[in-house]
Parts: structure tokens; sequence; C-alpha cells
């Protein structure tokens, strides 16, 4: 079996199941079958997702960079299921808040935004994971041409997005957001890295210099 095929039908079911790992241990924890929610259930549940929300941006985030420092093209295949599931854990979380937390009270809503600014900026990620999710398929690639590869450059905006809005929501203890962030820096410095190896000017040095 070729790679590509097994990547088809092995490894991307593989991947793909335990993506979800983490929504069916949630799912097991409300009815108290894997576990507990604590005292406060719609708060941990709220909490759990957004942070595998934030985990899947990172590991869809550095897709690219291990496929170049390691020459692993294959890894590449996998970018759009690991966006797609960070869309969906970042959906639930938004849900939930929407839904178990403000009971789709608009008054509630309008007055949770005003007192806590840090749920516009969750509300702007989820928006471009959105836009990102809705022109994810390969028939929209094609038709935005261009444009698609520029409006899938916002996963980096969705991680300052995703990352500055968990800063803003916790009170005292800020050592999780906080490795959110380390993380998102590396990523964006390799990101960074490689357009400047890229860049016309320092591939005819680079050349220049082997030739020499």
């Amino acid at each position: 079996m070729d790679t590509v095929r097994q990547i088809r039908l092995v490894w991307k079911p593989v991947v793909f199941a335990l993506c979800l790992v983490p929504g069916l241990l949630l799912l097991g924890d409300t009815f108290d079958i894997t576990g507990t929610l604590g005292a406060n259930p719609v708060e941990e549940i709220q909490d759990r997702l957004g942070n595998w929300g934030l985990r899947f941006i990172m590991i869809a985030l550095a897709v690219t960079p291990l496929r170049r420092i390691t020459g692993w093209n294959w890894l590449q295949r996998f970018r759009r299921m690991l966006g797609l599931y960070a869309f969906f854990y970042t959906l639930l979380h938004f849900l939930v808040w929407l839904i178990l937390d403000q009971g789709i009270l608009w008054s509630a809503i309008v007055e949770d935004i005003a007192k806590r600014p840090f749920i516009t900026i969750g509300f702007a990620a989820l928006l471009i994971l959105t836009a990102m999710a809705a022109t994810s398929t390969n028939g929209m690639r094609r038709r935005l041409g261009k444009r698609w590869q520029q409006l899938h450059y916002g996963a980096y905006v969705v991680g300052i997005l995703g990352v500055w809005h968990y800063w803003w929501q916790v009170k005292k203890d800020f050592r999780d957001p906080l490795i959110y962030a380390l993380i998102l820096a590396v990523l964006l410095g390799l990101r960074l890295w490689f357009r400047y190896r890229q860049s016309p000017r320092n591939r005819r040095a680079h050349e220049a210099g082997q030739r020499s």
C-alpha cells in the first residue's frame, strides 16, 4: 500500500478518532460515566471545550513548520482535519456559553459582553474560524484562488485572538495562557524565518555563497 493510500485509509481515521476523544470524555463526565464535572458543570464544560479548541489551533498551526523542518510532507494531509476540529471545539465552547450559561437571553448576553470584553475577542476568532471552515473544501480552494490562501493565513490571527481571549479570561494564574503564548510565539517566529529564507534576496545570497 502506497503512502497516500495508507494515510487515507488508515491514519486519517485513526487521527479522526483520537481528536474526538476529548469530546467523548467530556460527554462521559457529563453523565458521570468517566468522571465528574465538579461543582460548576457549565463552567467546566466551557473551559474544557475552549482549551481543546485552542490546543487544536496550535496543533494545526504546527503542521507546516514541522513538515518543513522534518521533510515529512505527508503531515500536510492532516492540517484540514485538525483545523476543522479546532472549529468544532471552539464552536461548542461558544454554544455552551450562549445556551447553557446565558440561556440565549439577549439582555444577559449584552451585559456579559460589557463586563467581559474578552468575549468579543473570542467571538472574532470564531468568525474567522467559521469562514475558514466554510471554505476548507477543495472546490472552494479552486474557486477562491489566491484569496483562499489569504483567508487561511487568518489561522495565525485566530491563534493570537485565542490566546488573548484566554489571557484576559483568567484572573490570577497566568501560567496556562503564558504557555500557549510561548508556543504561538515560536510558531509565528518559525513562519517569519521561513519567509525570510524564501525571499528572493536571501535566496540569491544563499546561491552566491554556495558558488563561492
